[in-house]
């Protein structure tokens, strides 16, 4: 498999697998980066952002109007259980904070947006915020696994390589999913990428 087919395939946009505008949309991209930044899989962050959806918990109000015990149900719904109260208090935290006059979208307008997102609730940390930021296209701090899987791979001097016809934040998210589940656990036979 080349670069092309390997990026094409492991480095779609998590906003776009969730059907987010993340530019558009910038809410719902920070509640689903909010699931994602937690130490649980994907698959259960994409689970617990569509239940979110489902239920038209996208806006800070709504999210608001349905109350914490609500949010914890869809938190458990989605497969959080151990970190559901608080994922809840974090996402109510941040709600609240925007609903009183700070937006998202001005947040993002400041020359360095990174502290001004932690600081919407406690526990907002640098994993969410990268996320956030990354599929944003804005300045961010790439994932340690993007960095390992392309030092290995020779795709790292100082930053990410820029390879014609290859969206740089497609392959930062595939090189994170290289990295994190194949280059970090010595997993080097089975890579779909080999060295």
């Amino acid at each position: 498999m080349d670069l092309k087919e390997f990026v094409k395939k492991f480095g779609r946009k998590y906003s776009e697998i969730l059907g987010i505008n993340a530019k558009e949309e910038p809410f719902k991209w920070f509640l689903a980066s909010l699931l994602f930044g937690a130490p649980i899989r994907e698959e259960i962050a994409m689970k617990t952002y569509k239940i979110f959806e489902k239920y038209g918990y996208t806006s800070p109000e709504k999210i608001i109007d349905a109350g914490w015990d609500e949010i914890v149900k869809c938190l458990d719904e989605g497969g959080y259980t151990r970190y559901d109260f608080k994922t809840a208090d974090k996402i109510m935290e941040v709600c609240k904070n925007l609903l009183k006059g700070r937006k998202i979208e001005d947040i993002l307008k400041n020359e360095d947006p990174k502290e001004r997102l932690k600081n919407l609730a406690k526990g907002i940390g640098d994993t969410t915020v990268n996320i956030f930021l990354r599929e944003l296209g804005m300045p961010h701090e790439p994932s340690k696994y993007a960095i390992i899987a392309a030092k290995k791979h020779n795709l790292w001097n100082k930053k990410f390589k820029k390879i014609e016809e290859i969206d740089e934040i497609n392959l930062e998210i595939s090189l994170m999913k290289l990295g994190r589940d194949y280059c970090k656990k010595g997993k080097c036979k089975e890579c779909p990428f080999p060295c």
